[in-house]
């Protein structure tokens, strides 16, 4: 697969040792003469551009890329790629990083943007999946598909601790796609009962996310 990352600060070249070391052809895109250091990421190819600029996308024939990566420090140049990416490139995904969180709401398919990246947010949603037992947590959200990833501890009062995960009364739309156990993950079969902790992963729409909640953690919300 080939990757076009824009920003070659810490991030960007951060994701570029792990896509290359995962197999992958990556082209780094830097407008700044000093981050134009091939040495750093040996294995890249690098490309001194605005990756704002068509004529710069056109040199980094992104039109032969699956995936492009707007990694900078700057919102605005990262939406601006992405756009560029998808309306005149048709690079099949987009991955866009997030720098402020009050930007986040722009970062949607409007701008070309696939999935947006916000640290802050992830941070956060980590920090509730830590602590948080009987809470459903989003982690993730796939722009394309209208569902999200989101988890859930079992707490120990929940009617479904010992029930077979194949007889839990899911809501439409909604499945459970891993368990996680004392440091093992398990592909739910079906006939693999729940046990108190297990972190359960579920896809599902927003809409329904309330709806799961009480199914699993019943309890007085109000207080």
């Amino acid at each position: 697969m080939r990757v076009a990352i824009t920003g070659a600060g810490a991030v960007g070249r951060s994701i570029a040792r792990e896509l290359i070391d995962n197999g992958h052809q990556v082209l780094l895109i830097d407008k700044s003469p000093s981050a134009i250091r091939p040495e750093r990421v040996a294995h890249a190819e690098w490309l001194l551009a605005d990756s704002c600029e068509l004529s710069s996308l056109e040199e980094a024939e992104l039109d032969k890329c699956d995936v492009v990566i707007a990694a900078t420090g700057d919102d605005k140049a990262n939406l601006v790629t992405s756009l560029l990416a998808k309306t005149e490139f048709g690079v099949p995904r987009t991955v866009a990083r997030v720098n402020h969180p009050n930007n986040e709401w722009l970062f949607t398919e409007a701008w070309g943007v696939d999935v947006n990246v916000s640290t802050p947010r992830i941070m956060s949603a980590l920090v509730e999946e830590a602590v948080s037992v009987g809470d459903l947590v989003r982690l993730f959200t796939f722009r394309q598909g209208n569902a999200n990833l989101v988890e859930m501890t079992l707490p120990p009062e929940s009617p479904y601790v010992g029930t077979p995960s194949g007889l839990v009364p899911l809501p439409d739309n909604c499945s459970l796609v891993t368990i996680l156990r004392d440091g093992q993950v398990y592909t739910p079969t079906g006939d693999q009962p729940l046990e108190a902790g297990d972190e359960l992963l579920f896809v599902c729409p927003t809409e329904i996310e309330e709806e799961l909640e009480a199914l699993l953690s019943p309890r007085d919300r109000r207080s």
